[in-house]
């Protein structure tokens, strides 16, 4: 690129593959500059070269990294969602044209961003979504030796406890109708099971070593309905909570408020959005499902909140959704405010 170009040149948008990126270039005026396509290995020492301008990526595997290079090399990194890229998509599709929709995308001003993540907050990251993934593993093997033990008339109770409790002496009861392969099976899903087990407690070990560890992490389990899983999985997505003007902001963001459908000017509140990160919410809701089961109604504010909305005869769910987001909204504050939890004063 000519040296008038990279003088001229205002931002780049960069769409991300496994082996090869295509990138976009503009001026101040939407003009494009540059259009190419680089590897990793050379992409790298093309933006080592290039003078300091805004490069615009979709959030993906691979953006974080790419934002703390270009971040390295004196670049302005912003990573959009895709959600927000695709309207500026024109006509057909291929690697070039989403490049130019990302650099568009992130020439406006109230365009929505992501905060790159630091290698910390990725690592702890990782090790919830390996821990999802057990326990929906481990969910799958439950079901499937229940649905085998179906077959030959054996039955045992929902739940993990149960399951855990007579597994062992249906295996070892000689008598009932179980055939030597289907013994064998199930051993071995027994096995498997266990194995899952001793996984998911490792992890736990490792998430709860570093939630002792952190100074957020400890201070968020000092709010009802929030462990030690939660407050870590808060730091790992969110951060520090920086990027959001308000807890409200926070709560909507994980899809915890009422989705909107309001036109004529007449208003309309349906049910929760369900935007945002799907397991951040899920365990915000079990956090307050836990909460309106076990606060104490006369001591704890929150749990004379929760009495005075069961009295006004608010469903149950509801409740819990709305506590939820109440949980949320005070999670930012502690996040936001350094020192101790504050609502602790307040308790009667």
């Amino acid at each position: 690129m000519s040296r008038t170009k990279a003088q001229s040149l205002s931002r780049m948008g960069i769409d991300i593959g496994k082996n090869t990126f295509h990138v976009v270039g503009m001026d101040d005026k939407g003009n494009i500059l540059i259009r190419r396509c680089f590897t990793r290995v050379k992409l790298i020492e093309y933006l080592a070269r290039l003078p300091q301008t805004t490069i615009g990526m979709e959030a993906c595997p691979g953006c974080h990294w790419l934002a703390r290079k270009a971040k390295s090399f004196g670049h302005t990194p912003c990573i959009v969602p895709a959600q927000f890229v695709k309207p500026f998509v024109k006509s057909n599709k291929n690697d070039l044209i989403d490049a130019e929709a990302i650099a568009e995308a992130i020439s406006r001003p109230t365009m929505r961003t992501v905060i790159p993540k630091t290698t910390a907050q990725l690592d702890l990251q990782a090790l919830h979504r390996i821990r999802e993934r057990v326990v929906s593993h481990k969910t799958a093997v439950v079901n499937q030796a229940r649905a085998f033990l179906l077959e030959y008339g054996l039955t045992i109770h929902s739940g993990i406890a149960k399951f855990t409790h007579d597994m062992p002496s249906l295996l070892s009861d000689e008598p009932n109708e179980l055939s030597p392969s289907m013994r064998d099976i199930l051993i071995d899903l027994w096995q498997e099971y266990r194995s899952l087990e001793e996984k998911l407690l490792h992890l736990r070990r490792q998430i709860e070593s570093i939630a002792d560890a952190d100074g957020i992490a400890k201070r968020l389990t000092s709010i009802p309905g929030v462990g030690k899983l939660t407050a870590t999985a808060m730091t790992a997505f969110v951060g520090n909570g920086q990027q959001f003007k308000s807890g409200r902001n926070l709560a909507a963001w994980l899809g915890l408020v009422p989705r909107e459908y309001s036109t004529g000017g007449k208003q309309r509140l349906l049910g929760m959005s369900k935007r945002g990160n799907a397991y951040l919410r899920k365990l915000l809701i079990h956090g307050a499902r836990t909460c309106v089961l076990h606060l104490n109604r006369t001591t704890n504010f929150l749990g004379q909140w929760v009495q005075l909305m069961e009295e006004r005869g608010v469903h149950r769910n509801k409740v819990v959704v709305a506590l939820a987001n109440k949980i949320a909204r005070i999670i930012w504050a502690v996040m936001t405010r350094p020192g101790a939890f504050y609502l602790q004063q307040r308790e009667i």
